[in-house]
């Protein structure tokens, strides 16, 4: 059982780290690692608190805690080993998918990779992920129902492969790594103002409902555009100028298919790919961030977005 005293230190770190200090947060969770070495939570608190700082090499080490917090996804039990970053010279390796879109979307970069590396890769992904990943240089498949490929030498989950592959904030493989040709529908700019009501944070990373925005765009929600999977999606951005967007998949769709996208993020719960400040993203060169200077001031952002918008345009 947990000790009252070790509780009220995770939660303190958990205040800090929403409140963008994550440095100071990862020290809290370190202490509580002290009373309770193997505790998952606390382990997975520190990974995204060191990730959040770039710190990729340890961030990425404590990631697998993911595995063993209540409700998570068990590792697949396979009759072949996971792969642990040993030579893929003339081997073959299935990634299995986990998390939301956007994960998956941002990790799509190491599938060429793994390609280069010698390997036959199945990459397995949301159905409506597979036609957008078909030019992605590996055996793209929707894990859905039953799917058949090769008997693999290794596996490994999608958000493995930073760590396996020993990434640093320095060492990213770049954007653009997705294409789609271009499907205008009219205008220059495409929107997208809130993410999928179901994630945890989203009443504070979406804009809310009533706040007017001060410039036409073209709204990139799927109900609004009719369009039925990512690659539809992605032909739309495509024929766009510039996407402004708030933390969603389509903002990583946009920075993937290497598209100018205006990244509206909030002061607090900001996801630990954004870090904590800047105003560029090592992750996609052609993404802006545009940070709430306190919390709740969207106002603000969306001035600044404007004003770049049109110099942009």
């Amino acid at each position: 059982m947990r000790s009252p005293r070790a509780e009220q230190i995770h939660n303190r770190g958990r205040a800090l780290a929403y409140e963008g200090q994550f440095a100071r947060a990862a020290e809290e969770f370190r202490r509580v690692l002290k009373f309770d070495p193997g505790n998952p939570f606390a382990r997975y608190d520190l990974a995204l608190a060191l990730l959040a700082q770039g710190r990729f090499d340890e961030g990425f080490s404590h990631y697998s805690a993911r595995y063993e917090l209540p409700g998570a996804r068990p590792r697949p039990d396979l009759p072949f080993p996971a792969w642990t970053g040993q030579s893929l010279e003339g081997k073959s390796l299935v990634v299995f998918p986990e998390q939301g879109f956007g994960d998956q979307i941002q990790m799509a970069r190491f599938a060429p990779v793994l390609a280069g590396m010698g390997a036959d890769v199945t990459w397995l992904c949301e159905p409506a992920l597979a036609p957008l990943f078909q030019g992605l240089g590996v055996r793209a498949l929707a894990a859905a129902g039953k799917v058949e490929f090769p008997d693999p030498d290794y596996w490994c989950q999608v958000m493995d492969l930073p760590g396996l592959l020993r990434v640093s904030s320095d060492r990213i493989p770049g954007a653009p790594y997705l294409s789609a040709p271009p499907k205008p529908l009219g205008g220059k700019v495409g929107l997208v103002r809130r993410g999928k009501p179901s994630h945890a944070n989203d009443g504070v990373r979406s804009l809310p409902d009533d706040l007017i925005l001060p410039f036409e765009a073209l709204n990139l929600a799927p109900e609004s555009t009719g369009a039925r999977s990512f690659q539809e999606t992605a032909e739309i951005i495509a024929g766009l100028n510039l996407v402004i967007s708030v933390d969603t998949a389509i903002a990583h769709l946009a920075g993937a298919l290497g598209k100018p996208c205006f990244l509206m993020l909030a002061a607090q719960g900001v996801d630990w790919r954004w870090k904590r400040s800047g105003s560029t993203s090592p992750w996609y060169p052609t993404m802006r961030l545009y940070r709430q200077p306190r919390p709740g001031d969207w106002a603000t952002v969306v001035a600044q977005v404007q004003k770049d918008m049109q110099d942009f345009l």
